[in-house]
């Protein structure tokens, strides 16, 4: 660790099998809480580079629990979170649209972190318990279109830096990873994130691991499409800047996105969008972010209006809701 923090101080930067053998050895009480310290501080005031990021990517699934699903094309739809809007569960909901279209999800989350409700929270809010028993999930995959992966069950390595975490109060490499260590590797994802500076970070990640993708960002700072401003996304076809009235919608209001000041708030809202009585602004957000992740399952073959319309007859018909009812029911 002496000759990585030198190089650092050196402003040089660090391989991606250098990056992986310091997790690991974090995981094993190598090094002593200062030095993984003044390591996440460095590289924070440096900028982290996508073989740093790879490579603590690499030792987080290494030294974590694989969820090996029986199935070959599913997606997982996520944000950065830290963009400090605390919206409703817009990825969580769009999830579920997704699957109730006939599509598989594999959705990786957590607890919250900056906001009132993280996926996690509005899973378990509705009694659904978390697993990482194989049969149970890929049973859940399978009857239900969707499978839930709670991080912390998976990612082991992640409880040898929580309190370092916590003691700095500033956003580390770790703040970055949540979106890349889904324990299933899934083959398609679709990724919020809350700047373009992270967008350009993430779209050569994703380059270099080989999957379909979308990075959506909202230009007022939402790691969502917010549909409260114009909004970029990139595939690995296209990039684009989009209005709302491009795809079919109205602007919507910060505030028809607040996901409450209560764990019971946010599932409320997360329940009217799947029971189709939501606030048009509501279901319409969840119908943007639900319609790209679509879009990158399809490999772009199908328009951004048929995908729009796939999302809106899965929560039209009852099936985003009859999904996540099959859900509960595994899973509870």
């Amino acid at each position: 660790m002496k000759e990585i923090l030198q190089k650092l101080l050196n402003h040089e930067v660090l391989t991606r099998q250098e990056m992986k053998n310091i997790l690991v050895g974090i995981t094993q009480d190598e090094f002593p809480a200062e030095q993984v310290i003044a390591l996440l501080t460095a590289l924070q005031m440096r900028g982290v580079t996508v073989d740093e990021l790879l490579g603590f990517r690499d030792g987080i699934l290494e030294t974590g629990v694989p969820a090996i699903l029986n199935a070959d094309r599913y997606i997982d739809v996520v944000g950065t979170g830290g963009d400090r809007k605390n919206t409703f569960n817009i990825s969580t909901t769009a999830c579920f649209v997704i699957a109730g279209a006939g599509y598989k999800v594999a959705k990786h989350g957590n607890y919250a972190a900056t906001s009132v409700s993280g996926a996690s929270n509005v899973i378990q809010h509705h009694g659904i318990r978390f697993t990482d028993d194989l049969d149970r999930l890929n049973r859940s995959l399978e009857e239900a279109g969707i499978v839930y992966l709670h991080a912390q069950l998976f990612a082991r390595a992640m409880k040898f830096v929580g309190p370092i975490r916590k003691a700095l109060q500033f956003p580390t490499i770790f703040n970055l990873l949540g979106p890349l260590v889904n324990p299933s590797q899934p083959p398609c994802q679709l990724l919020g994130v809350a700047n373009l500076d992270q967008m350009r970070l993430y779209s050569n990640v994703y380059q270099r691991i080989g999957i379909d993708y979308g990075i959506v960002t909202s230009i007022d700072g939402y790691d969502e499409i917010s549909l409260t401003s114009d909004f970029k996304v990139t595939t690995n076809d296209y990039e684009r800047v989009f209005k709302p009235q491009d795809i079919g919608f109205d602007f919507a209001k910060p505030e028809e996105l607040v996901g409450g000041a209560t764990e019971e708030e946010a599932a409320q809202i997360f329940d009217a969008v799947l029971e189709n009585r939501a606030l048009p602004a509501q279901k319409n957000i969840v119908l943007a972010n639900a319609a790209f992740g679509i879009q990158v399952l399809e490999k772009g073959k199908k328009s951004l209006e048929e995908c729009i319309a796939i999302a809106r007859e899965s929560i039209d018909s009852g099936s985003a809701l009859a999904t996540f009812w099959k859900f509960a029911e595994l899973n509870s």
